[in-house]
């Protein structure tokens, strides 16, 4: 996921202006999230990449009183791996308790 990017910012995505080989190589070698929508702040965009779920139902809403916290029976695909016994999630673990304080 990058940040204040527009679909067409890409050479991947047709963009003949704007060069972006690394972002273009990455395109090649990932999957695509085509029907991925943020939010127009950090923190219910990350909730709802962990969840699936669209922010407003996460509890992780604003970022503009101090910070807004993800519910915490919000299951994040991390915690998801973890219960699948995956034997690598310790990043993915991290970001899971992020909103949670921990």
């Amino acid at each position: 996921m990058t940040d204040d990017q527009g679909y067409g910012d890409l050479a991947c995505h047709g963009n003949p202006q704007i060069k972006t080989p690394v972002m273009d190589q990455l395109y090649t070698q990932s999957i695509r999230l085509t029907n991925y929508h943020v939010d127009p702040t950090c923190s219910p965009t990350r909730s709802a990449l962990r969840t699936g779920r669209y922010s407003g139902r996460t509890g992780d809403w604003h970022t503009i009183v101090g910070r807004s916290i993800m519910a915490s029976d919000e299951v994040t695909i991390a915690e998801v791996f973890a219960v699948a016994g995956e034997a690598d999630v310790t990043s993915l673990v991290r970001l899971a308790r992020l909103d949670r304080g921990s």
